[in-house]
This record gives C-alpha cells, sequence and structure tokens, in this order.
C-alpha cells in the first residue's frame, strides 16, 4: 500500500454528516474527491486505486479560504505497480510506502505460566501507563496483578464529585487517585510528541475504539474521548485484562518495597540523584547521603489494604512502577529505600479562561461556526526577559476547570471537557518552566518548608540531606514536591481555606492589584473562585513571566489578554517533580527488577505518552521473564512530552 500525505481539499468539501457513527468511517469523508486528488498526484486513473482510507485528518486555518488536510493509504487495482511507482516518485516526500502499525508482541508466555507466584508481574498504579502496562501483558500470557491505592472508576467519579460540590475531600480517591489515573477526569487527549516509529501509539486508539471509544479518533489529528466516555472505556479494558488472566486490586497500597542486595554493578548516576544509605522498610535513611547507590533487587512488596488496614507482604521479582505524578508518599517511601531519584524540571503557573467563542473567532475566522470544526484549540510559547519559558498546557476547549487536589489542606487546579466540548469557557493551563536549580530558593533555607512537606521528622532529615547536597551543587531529588506542596498550601489559604481556588483578572494581575469581582468571564472551577492577588502564591520570577507573555499571546491570538479573562491558581501538576531514572532495559539504574514507567517515573506527559511507555515497558519485562531478546529501546522517544496534558 502507498501513503499520501498533504492531500487538501476546500472545507466545502466534507460531508455534512455528523461524526461519532458506529458505522462506516468513509461516511464522514469526501472519498471520491480524494480518490480523484490521489490518482491525480501519482499520476495514474482514478480506476487503478482498488482501495483508499483516510489514516489522518486536520484542518489548515492560515488562509481565507479553510482548507482539510488529508493522509490517506491506497491500494492499486495491481499491487506489483505499486513498487515502480515509489521508484518513480523517489523524491516525492509525501508519497511513500504505507507502513505497517500492527502491533507485534514480542514474547509469549507458555501455557501454564507462571510457574511460582513470585514469577507473576505486578502492576503499581492503574492510569493510562499501568492501564496498558497491565493489558500488554496480559495479551503476552503474563497474568499481571495490578495494586491500585484509589478505588474503581465509579466509585472514584462519586467521591471526586464530593470534592466539586460538598468541599469533601477523599486522600486516596479524587482526581489524581484511581482506576483510569489523573487522565480520566481530564479532556482526554490523546494526542503527544513523542516520537514513535514502532506506531504503538496506534495500538492505544485502536484498544480504545474497541473499547467503545469514538472511531473517529483513528483519523483526527488531535483526537480526544472526554471524561464521561472514558469512564466506559476504562471499564472495558479492565475486563479485558481480567478475562486474560489478569487481577486488580483496588485500595491496595504499596507502603514498601522489599529489597535484597544485588551482585549486579551500578552504573554512574546523574549530578542530581541524590541516593541515602539503604534503610529497613519504613525506617528513616541516615542524615548524610551516600556517594553511590546500593546494587539492589527487587523480592517483593508490603501493601496496605486501605479499606481493612492490613499489612502483607506480596514475592514478586518484577514490579512496573506506574505511580503517576502525584504519589508523593510513595516517591519518599522510594527514596527512603535507596531507589536512585533524581530532581527533574516541571512547570507553574494558573488555569485561564475565555469565552470559547473568542478563541473560536481567533482561531477558524469567518468559518467559527461550522458544525465539524466544533471548539477551537490552541498551543502558546512565550520565552520571557527573565529568562523563563511560558506556555500553554492541556489546552481544554468548552470544558471547566476543576480542583485536582489529593491532599488535605491544599488546592491545585486542573482542566477538563466533555467529548462534546460544550460548555461556555475555554481553558488552558498557563504555565511556566521551573528547573531544579531553582527549588531551593522557592522556599525557605531552613527546615520549615521540608517539615511541612513531610512531616516535622522527615523533614529535618530532608533538609539536613538537602543541605549537604547543595554544598557539593546538587539537589535533593525531593525538592521539587516541597515547592509544589508550598504552593498549594498558599493556593487553599488564598482561596478562603475551604477547597476553593485563589483567582484574578488578567487586567489586575497585569496592573499589579488584587481582583474585587470577577466580569463578563466566570470562573468554572468549582467549589468556587475567591478574588484576590495570585502575588499571594505564586513566585515573582513567575508573575513576570506571566505578565510578560500575556500582552505577547495576545497579539497571536486575538482577545488573548482580555481584561475580563479568569486567571485561577494554582497549577503544580504539570509532571513528575522528578525522574527514576532507567536503563535501556527499562529497569532501575540500581534496583534489579523494578522497571520505572509513566508519568510518576518522568518518562511521559499526558494519556497517550504515558500508554506507549507502558507498552513498551511490558514488552521488555516480559522479554526479561521468558528469557527471550528483548525490542531495542526506542531512542528517537523523548522522555517526556509535557506540551500536551
Amino acid at each position: 500500500m502507498l501513503r499520501l500525505s498533504e492531500l487538501k481539499l476546500d472545507l466545502s468539501a466534507l460531508p455534512a454528516s455528523a461524526e461519532g457513527d458506529a458505522g462506516d468511517l468513509g461516511a464522514a469523508h469526501p472519498l471520491v474527491a480524494l480518490r480523484a486528488l490521489a490518482a491525480q498526484t501519482l499520476g495514474v486513473p482514478d480506476e487503478q486505486i482498488a482501495h483508499l482510507q483516510v489514516h489522518k485528518r486536520s484542518f489548515d486555518a492560515r488562509s481565507v479560504q479553510l482548507r482539510v488536510v488529508y493522509v490517506v493509504d491506497l491500494a492499486l487495482a495491481d499491487p506489483a505497480q505499486e513498487a515502480a511507482l515509489l521508484q518513480r516518485l523517489a523524491g516525492r516526500p509525501h508519497i511513500q510506502p504505507s507502513p505497517d502499525m500492527r502491533w507485534h508482541p514480542p514474547a509469549c508466555a507458555p501455557a501454564g505460566w507462571p510457574a511460582r507466584p513470585e514469577l507473576r508481574p505486578v502492576v503499581l498504579g492503574f492510569g493510562p501507563c499501568g492501564l496498558f502496562a497491565a493489558l500488554a501483558l496480559a495479551q503476552m500470557g503474563l497474568k499481571p496483578l495490578v495494586l491500585e491505592r484509589g478505588r474503581p472508576v465509579r466509585q472514584r467519579t462519586a467521591d471526586t464529585w464530593g470534592l466539586w460540590r460538598k468541599q469533601q475531600l477523599q486522600p486516596e480517591s479524587n482526581v489524581q487517585f484511581g482506576e483510569g489515573g489523573a487522565g480520566l477526569f481530564s479532556d482526554g487527549k490523546l494526542y503527544s510528541q513523542i516520537k514513535d516509529p514502532r506506531w504503538l501509539g496506534r495500538k492505544v486508539l485502536q484498544e480504545f475504539v474497541a473499547a467503545g471509544a469514538p472511531p473517529e479518533i483513528l483519523y483526527q489529528a488531535h483526537p480526544h474521548i472526554g471524561t464521561f466516555r472514558l469512564v466506559k472505556v476504562v471499564q472495558a479494558l479492565r475486563e479485558q485484562i481480567i478475562a486474560l488472566g489478569g487481577e486488580i486490586r483496588f485500595e491496595q497500597r504499596v507502603s514498601a518495597l522489599l529489597l535484597e542486595p544485588d551482585l549486579t554493578d551500578v552504573p554512574d548516576l546523574p549530578d542530581s540523584t541524590s541516593l541515602p544509605d539503604r534503610a529497613p522498610p519504613g525506617s528513616l535513611p541516615p542524615v548524610a547521603a551516600a556517594p553511590a547507590p546500593q546494587a539492589l533487587r527487587l523480592r517483593g512488596v508490603r501493601v496496605h489494604d486501605q479499606a481493612t488496614g492490613a499489612e502483607t507482604e506480596l514475592p514478586c521479582e518484577r514490579l512496573v512502577l506506574a505511580l503517576g505524578h502525584s504519589a508523593r508518599d510513595t516517591f519518599a517511601m522510594l527514596h527512603d529505600a535507596g531507589v536512585a531519584l533524581q530532581a527533574k524540571a516541571f512547570s507553574i503557573g494558573v488555569r485561564i479562561e475565555h469565552p470559547q467563542s473568542l478563541i473560536d473567532r481567533a482561531r477558524w475566522g469567518r468559518h467559527a461556526d461550522h458544525p465539524l470544526l466544533g471548539a477551537a484549540d490552541y498551543k502558546l510559547v512565550h520565552h520571557a526577559r527573565n529568562g523563563r519559558v511560558v506556555y500553554s498546557f492541556c489546552m481544554c476547549p468548552g470544558g471547566t476547570v476543576v480542583a485536582a487536589t489529593s491532599e488535605t489542606g491544599r488546592v491545585v487546579t486542573n482542566g477538563m471537557s466533555q467529548y462534546s466540548r460544550q460548555e461556555r469557557n475555554a481553558n488552558a493551563g498557563l504555565v511556566v518552566a521551573i528547573e531544579p536549580r531553582d527549588f531551593p530558593q522557592a522556599f525557605p533555607d531552613d527546615s520549615a518548608a521540608w517539615e511541612a512537606a513531610f512531616g516535622p521528622q522527615r523533614g529535618a532529615l530532608y533538609a539536613q540531606q538537602a543541605q549537604a547536597l547543595a554544598e557539593r551543587g546538587q539537589v535533593h531529588p525531593l525538592a521539587g514536591v516541597v515547592l509544589q506542596r508550598d504552593l498549594e498550601a498558599r493556593a487553599f489559604v488564598a482561596g478562603g481555606s475551604n477547597y476553593c481556588a485563589p483567582g484574578q483578572r488578567v487586567d489586575d494581575l497585569l496592573a499589579q492589584r488584587p481582583t474585587s469581582a470577577f466580569g463578563s468571564v466566570q470562573p468554572s472551577y468549582q467549589p468556587g473562585v475567591h478574588p484576590t492577588d495570585l502575588a499571594r502564591v505564586l513566585p515573582d520570577c513567575v508573575l513576570q513571566a506571566l505578565r510578560e507573555a500575556l500582552p505577547a499571546f495576545g497579539k497571536q491570538i486575538r482577545g488573548f489578554d482580555l481584561p475580563d479573562a479568569v486567571l485561577t491558581g494554582v497549577e503544580t501538576r504539570t509532571s513528575s517533580p522528578l525522574r527514576i531514572p532507567r536503563g535501556d532495559d527499562y529497569q532501575s539504574l540500581n534496583v534489579r527488577g523494578l522497571y520505572p514507567a509513566g508519568e510518576g517515573a518522568g518518562y511521559a506527559g499526558g494519556i497517550l505518552s504515558a500508554a506507549v511507555d507502558g507498552i513498551r515497558v511490558a514488552e521488555a519485562l516480559a522479554c526479561h521473564a521468558l528469557g527471550q531478546p528483548a525490542p531495542a529501546p526506542d531512542r528517537g522517544a523523548r522522555r517526556e512530552a509535557v506540551t500536551y496534558g
């Protein structure tokens, strides 16, 4: 088959039928016009094209006449002519052979596997990464056991609404924790900037469609599902894992790793890695950070049953660590156990809300009301004079700003859209990149911030470790968690100490004055937004960058710096504040059998990239467990993709 890209048609060529039908996807596309355009591009008669299907569709709004841009795969009536045609058109980059997008499992467990219980792989976490790691393991016959600290998706949804409507937080069942992970309460975006040479992202989309997602996500340039539809999809995928021999246990929190010495050599770690001497599970490490990690091997985990309070030990030799970016108590546990960790960059800022109609007019122009275009989105970046990068993050067209905290006494925002994207406001994170070198400058040098983040005893010890590392020019791996918790606690107080969020009009932020009341744009965040001055919450360097970026963005999207646009704080969980380094075999650098994966480990950012990373890790684990050669690591894949959330 042949793949043709950059086939452009006028918007008027599209059928007026609505998308989302369960029938033939071709009904949503002008197949006759596409066939004629493809034949013209190839220089062959129409009748020589035996079959044509749409791979991708996007819209080009850069000119007055909006264009529809297609990527198609086609087969000629005589397949033998395809090779000759490719050779003749070799200089045309938009004409290539169609790639093989099928998933080829690299390993398959024999019947009766596992022979011993400890050989059964364990997946820790059931967000997008853990979900697809478990699914891939189950499809390869390894019958994974999933441990999820939160509740099943239906119960979790009710608990989350309890915070939004009644200001009652469930620390173990909320926007961050529970079946489906943080991606469940979002726009359900299914695109990222990762390089994906093996088309694992295509497998993710196909699995979603098989589980009940709208079939058009297979060809949309920026596919999304929306929260309510994701609920049903996640449930269906769970049932598939169980049908293949997997098991999911909810309300199970791993409280300790059971480790033993290993003779494997440990490679050098990055300078920013802080590793304490190994301590018994549940105990605190010594004050001084060890110069090098111990070589350790996983032999099991200690599990705390959230419902009964019981503690049990579960033997296992291989564990997929799919934590998500908010499992801060688990990060501390890993640090205390001696697992290699390092601080990494992330971003902090606010959620900005505009009327969706304003964004539609700015992006689509006179075509703004076209039924097939839907709610417009945007992506913005600005390099500020103070050296900071300001960018839009997790843009949610026609959506709402949601309360996303998972900890008592803290406020966090996120964005969410339903599949229809028909709410009045558009919202997006407007965030500023923060580097590890910034962390110590963002909170006091004494131990107060550490103790507020981790408690008096552990916080005091971590503060001493941080001071010892600072003297060597290094950053404690948990310093980013301290910064996040400090900002979220400030936001809780500034919002009224009742889970309302602090907010400010754009005009007031630019004028450096508090907001007393909101105007034409009413904030959508529930339980509510308290008008105030965000200078009470955010560092000066972030505020300076935002004040410079807003007018600049107003020149790119007319009306973006609308005086009544609302800024709601605080957005802190754009990505994990640390990385759990791993080698080319996808295992921890110093703990054999531990497979860091997804957002929490610093290797993904968003549903799709996390799911793809889960599949990669599952493949490596399966090959190691079955003694088969593992696929070569995807060298071109970025460690994370934080642009899309």
